[in-house]
């Protein structure tokens, strides 16, 4: 089996080290145990890094058979760095893993997502078995993006980040979603072959700091949402038909009780009736403004990313 695996890296130079030493050490025990062919390889993707990581990444694909690199021309943001890494390589190898760089991903648990393959399966998620680690904070937010993306209606697997092994066959599928807005951890689920799932447990970060603090998870999950489902413009329109239900109920109230005589002051309840539902007609306009806002971009066929250097094109 030629195995690939693919690691977008964004300012990584405290853990990257680590992590390819970590990850060489494993791929020679599974040339030796004759689980992966010797022409396996292990792709960094960088990111558009402020910091050292190119360098690093550099010189260990001199340093090392194992390693090559990609550097994109400016930064792209994970998923299309992750999408990168994924469609260089998948025609030169039989399967790819694709793993974050900070380490908190069980690299043993690369053994079992192999033998999954090799019993038939086309993609292996990598699942955390439990969040016992976080704080309860986190646990509850983390929780709470999964039950949210499902009542939204996009598909994703549960505790399951990037880390997983896909097929040549269904990575050639993946190549086939063309779209801009990229969401890969509901877009792989949509390709439908046989799958499986192998249990971890999550690690703390090695070194450095997450990329994903709770601001970016929001705007990472309102991103999936509405790259996945329609389902926010269909609340929209049930709210409306709603609260138009409630207009036409007061408004009857109203002109029953101006014919019996009861007049009242109602500043106080029209105030916070005009500012309830101007907020609500705010709201509404903007995710409606952000479905258009995303067909925009998708017309303008620009590229996912754009490639600067290529490790794997070069002499060595």
């Amino acid at each position: 089996m030629k195995l690939c695996m693919v690691i977008p890296c964004y300012n990584e130079e405290e853990v990257l080290l680590e992590t390819a030493a970590r990850l060489s050490e494993k791929y020679d025990k599974l040339i030796f145990d004759g689980k992966i062919s010797s022409d396996s390889r292990i792709v960094f993707v960088d990111d558009g890094s402020k910091d050292r990581t190119w360098a690093i990444i550099s010189r260990l694909s001199k340093e090392n058979v194992y390693f090559e690199g990609l550097k994109l021309s400016r930064n792209r943001g994970h998923q299309n760095a992750l999408l990168a890494g994924l469609l260089t390589v998948k025609d030169k190898f039989d399967a790819v893993i694709s793993m974050d760089a900070d380490l908190q991903d069980d690299i043993n648990a690369i053994d079992k997502m192999i033998e999954s393959y090799c019993d038939g399966n086309d993609i292996v998620y990598g699942v955390r078995s439990g969040r016992r680690k976080d704080s309860c904070f986190k646990r509850w937010t983390a929780q709470s993006f999964y039950k949210v993306m499902k009542w939204m209606g996009a598909e994703t697997v549960y505790n399951h980040a990037d880390f997983r092994l896909m097929s040549r066959r269904a990575l050639d599928a993946l190549a086939e979603f063309s779209e801009v807005n990229l969401f890969l951890r509901g877009m792989v689920p949509l390709i439908g072959f046989k799958s499986d799932t192998v249990y971890y447990e999550r690690s703390k970060r090695f070194a450095g700091k997450s990329k994903y603090p709770f601001r970016k998870m929001l705007s990472f999950a309102f991103e999936g949402i509405t790259s996945l489902s329609i389902r926010p413009i269909d609340l929209i329109i049930r709210l409306g038909i709603l609260l138009c239900a409630v207009g036409v109920g007061i408004l009857i109230y109203a002109l029953i009780q101006h014919f019996l005589g009861h007049t009242t002051a109602g500043w106080t309840s029209l105030m916070a009736s005009i500012w309830t539902l101007g907020g609500i007609q705010l709201s509404a306009i903007g995710v409606i403004g952000k479905y258009i806002g995303k067909i925009y971009l998708e017309t303008k066929h620009r590229p996912r990313y754009i490639i600067e250097k290529n490790t794997m094109d070069e002499d060595k």
